[in-house]
């Protein structure tokens, strides 16, 4: 290849970077604020703090309609149109929930957000795949990490000021628009994209697999190795490996798998959508509480930054889930607000790397494309998020929430055991 073509394609997968990078931050912010929107909206509509936790089920809703319908979305439809329409309707939950005057709008909202974010997760892996996937996936990463920061800050700052806080959710609205003008815009679809155009639209992979495990050429292109998040993942090389592994074995590991990022993100979102309400429980006014709810999130840039701990080949999973246990037992066992943020912070610092952890080994089993094993992936975490934080408040309500957050530890305890190493595979 000449100097002449390398400087499009590099200019097209930084393009590419950007956009995606956009996007997820956007969606980082809505999601990182909603913990703190569920205590806000509690106060503002006068509604059960436990009855809020269906604003996280109408995102967890969202995640399982893509998951059912995202590979067909994506045979139907170019990555860019896929990418501009999940924008917009993340764009359009963010101003629901900011402004809705009853509760079922702010449902509705989170449903919203639900559609549109699941359809920028599916899309993040297929427009950064390639040999520099796991590098550009974690600057993404660590980049939306970085904003979900400034949702609770931003939240409790307004919340404080007067206005109800959770009008600080409009300002995700415009990046995710703008996104949409640009991503639709033919001088975004730039020479150096991973998939080749076709008759002007990119279109989404079609990658044909035999019985086998291989990968046959559809269109004049060939499959690319799985796009990983992380560089344990047993990813390239391992499908040679094992191709002659079919039927009950590639099940059982794409099972496996599911069940893994299942417990990892309902871990996540315990704390992503009651840590604030927690800190509210220890006496905190709410605008303070959304300010302090902020340790989550910190805790989770700092994990990511730090990455996986790997320690004589165990699974980094066992240290980060050790460190998610720690913290959950600070922010039960202790009701001073100092504690409990202190532990929402370790708890952050363990839980970080477990969801890019396991969905990179499960996006990388061999047996199935990736686009499938993506939209598994969002079916993993929309069962995770429906069902968690709701079995969580319905616990509250039972005892209170300084214990119902044990309940993340058994589910920490079974992830331990569905990450041990297997003589077939080694899972991360």
């Amino acid at each position: 290849m000449t100097a002449g073509t390398e400087a499009p394609a590099e200019s097209g997968t930084r393009g590419e970077e950007v956009r995606i990078g956009i996007a997820l931050s956007a969606m980082g912010f809505v999601l990182a604020g909603l913990g703190a929107c569920v205590a806000i909206l509690a106060r503002d509509l006068s509604e059960p703090t436990g009855r809020l936790a269906l604003l996280s089920s109408g995102f967890a809703v969202g995640l399982l309609v893509v998951a059912l319908i995202g590979p067909r979305l994506l045979r139907s439809w170019p990555i860019p149109t896929v990418l501009a329409f999940g924008s917009v309707v993340c764009a359009v939950g963010a101003v629901l929930i900011a402004v809705a005057p009853v509760y079922p709008v702010v449902i509705a909202g989170g449903l919203c957000v639900g559609l549109g974010g699941a359809l920028l997760v599916l899309v993040a892996p297929l427009m950064l795949n390639g040999p520099t996937a796991a590098a550009r996936l974690s600057r993404v990463n660590a980049v939306a990490s970085g904003t979900g920061i400034l949702a609770p800050l931003t939240i409790g700052a307004l919340d404080g000021l007067g206005p109800s806080g959770r009008l600080a959710m409009l300002a995700a609205a415009p990046p995710l628009l703008l996104l949409a003008v640009l991503t639709r815009s033919p001088k975004s679809r730039p020479a150096g994209q991973p998939f080749q155009p076709a008759g002007g639209r990119v279109e989404s992979p079609r990658v044909a697999r035999d019985d086998s495990g291989a990968t046959d050429v559809v269109g004049g292109r060939v499959e690319q190795p799985v796009a990983v998040l992380i560089d344990s993942a047993p990813a390239v090389g391992l499908g040679r490996k094992w191709r002659g592994r079919v039927g009950r074995q590639v099940v059982v590991d794409v099972g496996i798998g599911w069940l893994r990022v299942v417990l990892s993100v309902s871990v996540e979102f315990c704390f992503v959508v009651w840590a604030v309400a927690r800190l509210v429980a220890t006496g905190l006014p709410t605008a303070t509480a959304a300010l302090l709810g902020s340790a989550f999130p910190i805790g989770m840039a700092a994990g990511r930054a730090i990455g996986p701990i790997r320690w004589r080949g165990w699974s980094p999973v066992l240290p980060s889930g050790a460190f998610a246990a720690c913290g959950t037992l600070m922010v039960s066992l202790f009701d001073s607000p100092a504690m409990v943020a202190l532990g929402l912070v370790v708890a952050g610092l363990g839980v970080a790397p477990l969801y890019p952890v396991t969905l990179a080994s499960l996006v990388a089993t061999p047996g199935l494309s990736s686009a499938r094993l993506s939209a598994i992936g969002a079916l993993a975490s929309g069962t995770a998020i429906l069902l968690a934080p709701a079995v969580l408040a319905v616990l509250a309500r039972a005892v209170d929430l300084r214990t119902a957050y044990l309940v993340t530890l058994p589910l920490i305890a079974v992830l331990f055991l569905l990450s041990r190493r297997s003589a077939r595979t080694s899972f991360v």
